[in-house]
Parts: structure tokens; sequence; C-alpha cells
């Protein structure tokens, strides 16, 4: 194979590559070899069907499939050969190709620029701890304590007041007829929550232990038996106990109830969760902070299709008048979010950075939580849209890529105060919200779907095996 270099005009090369016929007889032949064995002529042995008798059958499927074989192995290793990272999909255009001939074709590719990385080393930005007062950790432990539920029984001559618990056994009737599910046993009730059936709570109150109360109520329209809704039932009830709510003592028993060893080891948890609950949205301040050092890392050339497929992604379900009055700055803001991919797709390269399939699913079952009851749904569309998965993929890619960063960066380190936190965050939502909008009034009022502060990183693509002919003619697809 001979490779040779052409009509170099910035990122864009055209690759002339050459294989003798020699070689590509040597590829037929191993292909009829191949086939050989599998083939049944009537008059032949399996195996002993002549070369030339193959090739009268098979010559032209057989070539098909050689030329795709060769193309596709050859393109490849000619971009290795020239250390060439494609931006895009190269395109194939064949000169000579045939059974018996050299094989002579041009590889039109349009080259990823080469991108300074070190300064990425030094990069600076605020990285924030938050020092959690004493006291909102008390606040916190208080609060968790005023929702446990601590009801203590009493004596048979106290009467159920609004807010206490009442256990009771039931017998029900329609029209002094038993129906499926008319018996309750140990039923709990805490009175003024009404959510047994409405209006039932209220009439308990002043009940005392032992005491028996017929109750009425009005059945749902969610009740399982479609003929009884809406009817008025009696529930003869048996009082079996009245118990009224305590404040909860926070001690070290208090604590073990929650999982901690003791209260100086719950209050440590505490003021942990409550660190935490600031950690990921200040984590992602200081990262957008990343981002914008390295949109301002210079890249001498972008390349100008994938300028155009972003700015296809930016003006996607716009007007046609309203995306052209916006397209110069469509292709600004595109060559921003392809200059920060490549950056950061060559630091994760040239670093290692690999995502794992665990490391996929984990994201996924992240996903799960944070919609509880469609998780269903949720894996479904994944699993229906390999697309989706490697967005997903990409996401983790460049998280993981921009932790690698953090790591590497010059951290200013700042510890501030849960007010202080507050305040950042809030300043820092309220800037996004007015650029954002500022954006939307220039470009649209309809909200883009790629509005998002995530940055595109485009990937080096392998060349496919769907080729064009001079003069535009199809000879074989993948």
């Amino acid at each position: 194979m001979k490779v040779t270099v052409e009509n170099k005009k910035g990122l864009n090369k055209d690759l002339k590559i050459f294989i003798d016929k020699e070689t590509m007889n040597s590829y037929m032949d191993e292909k009829y070899e191949e086939i050989k064995s599998s083939v049944n002529l009537k008059g032949f042995r399996p195996g002993k069907v002549p070369k030339e008798i193959l090739k009268r059958q098979f010559g032209k499927a057989v070539f098909g499939e050689v030329l795709d074989k060769v193309l596709k192995e050859t393109s490849t290793k000619a971009l290795e050969e020239k250390k060439i990272k494609p931006a895009g999909q190269p395109k194939l255009d064949l000169k000579t190709y045939g059974e018996d001939k050299d094989l002579e074709y041009v590889l039109s590719v349009t080259e990823l620029p080469k991108v300074e990385i070190k300064s990425l080393e030094n990069i600076k930005f605020d990285e924030y701890t938050v020092k959690i007062d004493e006291s909102e950790t008390d606040k916190r432990i208080k609060e968790i304590a005023k929702n446990q539920t601590n009801f203590k029984e009493v004596g048979s001559e106290t009467k159920a007041k609004k807010g206490d618990l009442v256990s009771l056994n039931y017998k029900a009737t329609v029209d002094g007829k038993d129906f499926k599910g008319s018996e309750g046993k140990n039923t709990q009730l805490t009175l003024g929550k009404d959510l047994f059936l409405k209006g039932f709570d209220e009439q308990l109150i002043g009940v005392k232990k032992d005491d028996e109360k017929i109750v009425e109520a009005t059945l749902p329209e969610n009740f399982p038996e479609k003929e009884l809704v809406n009817k008025k039932a009696k529930f003869n009830c048996k009082i079996l106990s009245v118990k009224q709510s305590e404040e909860v003592k926070i001690d070290d028993d208090f604590a073990k109830n929650l999982g901690a060893k003791d209260l100086k080891d719950l209050k440590k948890l505490i003021s942990k969760q409550i660190n935490d609950e600031y950690k990921n949205s200040l984590d992602q301040l200081s990262k957008t902070q990343i981002l914008k050092e390295i949109e301002k890392i210079k890249v001498d050339e972008v390349p100008e299709n994938l300028v155009e497929e972003e700015v296809k992604i930016l003006s996607q379900g716009m007007p046609e008048d309203e995306a052209k009055k916006n397209e110069k700055n469509f292709q600004e803001k595109a060559k921003t979010r392809i200059k920060t991919g490549l950056i950061l797709n060559e630091f994760g390269e040239k670093n290692q950075i690999k995502v794992t399939e665990q490391e996929v699913q984990a994201e996924v079952q992240k996903q799960l939580r944070m919609m509880p009851g469609q998780e269903k749904m949720v894996m479904d569309f994944y699993q229906k849209n390999p697309s989706a998965l490697a967005s997903l993929r990409g996401t983790v890619y460049e998280e993981k890529i921009l932790n690698l960063i953090k790591e590497k960066g010059k951290a200013n380190k700042k510890e501030i105060s849960k007010e202080e936190a507050e305040k950042i965050l809030k300043e820092a939502h309220k800037y996004d919200h007015d650029h954002s909008h500022g954006e939307e009034k220039k470009e649209t009022k309809k909200k883009s779907s790629t509005s998002s502060s995530k940055e595109k990183k485009p990937a080096s693509k392998k060349v496919k095996s769907k080729v064009t002919a001079k003069k535009t003619k199809k000879v074989s697809k993948k």
C-alpha cells in the first residue's frame, strides 16, 4: 500500500491510496479459498470446485466483499500511518478498481486540529468547603426528633384527642349486610390525619380504651366493590388503646435508633450531610469556572463540518427565517462548544481516561433513583435508544475529565459558612437565569432544547465502507 497526502488546505487533506493488483488478487484468492469449502455445485465434491468455476459463478459478489474489506482496512491504516484523526466522516472517491486491476482511491478528510492542553494543569478555580456551625447541626437534629413518632399508651380514663394514635378492631355493614373487606384488626389511626375514610377520624375524638363506638362513613369512589361505591357504611369499632405523642428525647439512644454510634457520632453525620447538600452544587460551580477558562485557550482552526453539524443542532425545530437570522450567533456558539470539546477530548486521551460499563450502569441507576415509580420506563428508554446510552457515556466521560483537571489544577480553596454558600449559589443561579433569558431573547422566543451548559465532545470517527466512485456511482455499502 502506498499513501500520499495531497491538496493540503488547512485541516482538509486528500490521501491518495494505491494498492497494486497483485495484493488485490491475493485478497481475492484468500476469499475464494474461504468459500470453496462451503460451496455445493453439481458434479463437484465439496471443497474441490475449481477457482475458475467459482469466479464465473460468484466473481462479482466476491469482488464486492473483498473491495469492502480492503477499503475499510487500508483507509484506517492510512489514517494511522499519517497520524491523522478525522473530524467527522471521511469521504471515499474510487479512481481505479475492478477484478485483476490495481485499486486507487482518494480519501478526503477533515483533520482534528492540534490543541494545547499543558495549561490545563495550571488552571485556576475556586474550591469551596462549607463550615457547618454546631447550632445548625443541633437545629437539624431537633427537626428530625420533631418528626419522629413516639407514642405512649395512656390510662383507660383518658379521652382521645386530635393527634393521638388510636388502635381499634372494626366490623362494618352496608344496609345491615356484611361485605368483602368489612373487618379490620388492630387498625391504627392518627386522629386528624383523615387517612382512612373522610370524616372517620373526627368521630373517634373523645373515645377511651375499651369503648365501643358506631362510626358512619361513605365508601369512596375507588372502593374495590363497585356496587358499594358512595354507599354509607356503619363501622362497629372496639377501641383497643389510646396513645399520646411524647417529645422525643435527644440522647445516645435516639442517635442509635438513627444508625449512629452515639449522639456525638450523629452530630458528625448530620454535619457531613448538610455539607454534602451544598457540595455538589458548589463543585458544579468550580467545573463551570474550569470550562470558562478552557474557552480562553486558543485553537487555530475549528473544523467547519463540525461547526455545521452543531449549528443544525442549535437551530433544530426553529423556523427557517429565524434560524437564518441567528446563524452568525449560532456559529460562534458552535465554535466555542466544539473547541472546548476538542480540548477536553485531547486531555482525556492523553490521560487515558476510559469509561467502564459499570460506570455507565451506575449512571443509569442514578437516573432511576431520580424518577421513583418510573424505573421501568427509564430502563426501556435506554434499552431502546443506544444513542441515549452513548450520550450518558459521554456525560460520564466529561465528568471524569473535569475531575482530573480539578486534581491537577490550582484550586483557590475557600472555607465558607452555610449562609455564604447559599448566597453564592443564589447569585450563580440568578446569573444563569438572566444570561439564558438574554440568549433566548436574542436567538428565539422558543426555548432551545440545547441550551445546556454541557459541552458537546466531538468524537474521532472511523471510516465506514460506504463509498462513492467518480460520477457518484455507488460501489459497495456496509
